[in-house]
């Protein structure tokens, strides 16, 4: 049965004032006493007054408390920045309050972190179809042409090859995503174990002398082979792959590529650095992001994302990455791994 705080409170004073008037009844019945009456009525009057004032005591501070708690709801439904808080002594008001901001401020965190994990996917697929767009255009744009046109064997080679350039790019592309995505969801956990960074780095270096030498790229190498640190060689000689990577595309042809090893007390550090067109400093601190790429390279075989995956990795294992560049004057990219 629902009962307002009015009505019960209305309720307890008709039944106050009932056994007020039986027990002044009864009091003259067993004394015959007037005195004993008087002192009898002052004393329920006195305790009536009590009650009343107890009882405006404790509606007042419900009606607080309540208008504290609405707006308090009000303010989490609006979204504001911060609800009202209660600045009083400890009681049980000020304790239900109180968890009522740090469940605000939870909800809200929580609606941030998802606000935040909705932009980055809202970006993250806007690159990719940016990124897929000109291969899926090249494409379809070589199969229309063989399909509606009849062209020389020659010609049909040319086309073929140019199709599959464009598949290797896609296909690239796919890997490049699922790294990262594997990375940054946690799905991948990279397993450090104490191993000479000498393997890593020459793993990483596989992979780019090929296209170095087609570019007649001298790469010398500074690596003493007992420096030992706690590092995952396949992640970490991939982050190394894509630094070197992007050293060899924008060296031109004849250009040098340094890299040496030091180790410190708390770091190892990596040096790659080349002769290419170097970084303007005002875009040094852009070339990590995800899909990133300087209007004049677009030329340049390229998705912009190796960087990115770099940083990610080398992060991971508690390292970062530095650089160093001068326009026309090439850049050094220092990576960092802590030894512990």
């Amino acid at each position: 049965m629902n009962v307002s705080i009015n009505r019960a409170c209305a309720v307890g004073a008709a039944i106050l004032a009932l056994l007020s008037i039986m027990t002044i009844t009864a009091a003259f019945l067993f004394t015959r006493n007037p005195a004993i009456v008087w002192l009898d009525l002052l004393f329920i009057l006195l305790v009536f007054i009590c009650v009343v004032l107890f009882v405006a005591f404790l509606r007042r501070k419900l009606v607080l408390f309540s208008d504290r708690l609405c707006e308090t709801i009000d303010s989490m439904l609006d979204g504001a920045s911060a609800p009202p808080q209660v600045y009083e002594e400890e009681n049980l008001f000020y304790k239900i309050n109180h968890r009522l901001v740090r469940l605000y401020e939870v909800m809200r965190e929580n609606r941030e972190s998802v606000a935040k994990e909705r932009a980055d996917l809202q970006e993250l697929i806007s690159d990719i179809s940016h990124q897929v767009k000109t291969p899926i255009a090249n494409l379809q744009m070589v199969n229309a042409t063989l399909l509606e046109q009849s062209v020389t064997e020659e010609k049909r080679q040319e086309f073929l090859q140019a199709s599959s350039g464009q598949l290797d790019k896609l296909d690239f592309l796919m890997q490049a995503m699922i790294k990262t995505s594997r990375l940054e969801t946690g799905v991948i956990s990279l397993d450090r174990k104490v191993q000479p960074i000498y393997d890593t780095l020459a793993a990483a270096l596989g992979g780019i002398l090929l296209n170095a030498e087609k570019k007649t790229i001298h790469v010398s190498v500074d690596c003493p082979s007992d420096i030992l640190l706690a590092h995952d060689k396949k992640w970490t000689s991939e982050a190394l792959f894509n630094i070197l990577d992007n050293a060899v595309k924008y060296t031109p042809e004849g250009g040098t590529i340094r890299v040496s090893v030091q180790s410190w007390e708390l770091y190892v550090k990596i040096d790659i650095a080349d002769s290419g067109k170097g970084i303007a400093e005002s875009r040094q601190g852009m070339i990590f992001k995800r899909f990133y790429r300087e209007e004049e390279v677009h030329d340049i075989e390229g998705i912009g994302i190796g960087l990115y995956l770099a940083r990610e990795i080398i992060s991971m294992q508690g390292g970062y990455i530095k650089v160093t560049s001068t326009v026309g004057s090439g850049s050094t990219f220092s990576v960092f791994l802590p030894r512990g």
